[in-house]
């Protein structure tokens, strides 16, 4: 009998590890996974957040880099968006499994940001990995939204694929693009927002070996002169 149990338990474990690593690779490679959950909440920490600010998270997923935000936030301060209902389903599950419930954070759908309403103003906005999947129509859609949900003096954070414009393939039925900096510039100053390069992300710690990943560029994006709030 105790021969069965033991081979019960181990058999429970093996299924939550696959489980686990089945949900995490829905937002990236299942080895980086760890990496990138810290580095998400460490680059925010530098970039002064504090537990009492809010944050609008843009593409949360599976709340990879949103477990820990919620957990460091003040209740009810974080927001995450997600476009696909069934990742933010299994996050739904991680927060449940990390005991998280209690700080009633708000996770919505969108399938569009122009169609997100928020009553809410924020002091950081976070696009981890979700710039470098938008087209021309989602990335415009999505700088309104932030400027008009931006609190003065906050700042939205994102990294992006700098250099001559293209579409790099496709990820989970997503883009992969690229474009100069000048192309966020203009496309910001359009919506009342000015785009700062502040480096790549190695310089943050960002350290997965992929080259191309770590030497993406950080921006933060702040309210310009043209910012009717």
């Amino acid at each position: 009998m105790a021969h069965l149990i033991g081979r019960l338990i181990r058999r429970l474990r093996v299924d939550a590890r696959d489980e686990h690593e089945r949900r995490h690779a829905l937002v990236g490679p299942a080895r980086l996974w760890k990496m990138k959950r810290d580095f998400q909440i460490d680059f925010l920490k530098r970039m002064r957040l504090e537990p009492e600010h809010f944050l609008l998270d843009l593409g949360c997923g599976t709340l990879r880099g949103g477990l820990p935000l919620i957990e460091y936030l003040e209740d009810g301060h974080y927001f995450g968006v997600e476009v696909r209902p069934e990742v933010l389903e299994e996050g739904r599950k991680e927060l449940r499994e990390a005991g998280l419930e209690h700080k009633r954070p708000t996770l919505l759908v969108a399938d569009r940001m122009s169609d997100l309403v928020i009553d809410h103003q924020f002091d950081f906005v976070w696009a981890f990995s979700v710039l470098i999947h938008m087209n021309d129509e989602a990335l415009s859609d999505t700088l309104s939204m932030v400027r008009n949900h931006l609190r003065p003096g906050g700042a939205f954070f994102a990294n992006v694929n700098l250099g001559e414009e293209a579409t790099k393939g496709k990820w989970q039925g997503f883009p992969v693009v690229s474009h100069p900096l000048a192309y966020y510039a203009e496309l910001c100053d359009k919506n009342g927002l000015e785009a700062l390069d502040i480096g790549p992300l190695q310089e943050y710690g960002h350290l997965s070996g992929v080259e191309a990943q770590d030497q993406q560029r950080m921006l933060k994006i702040v309210k310009g002169r043209k910012s009717s709030r």
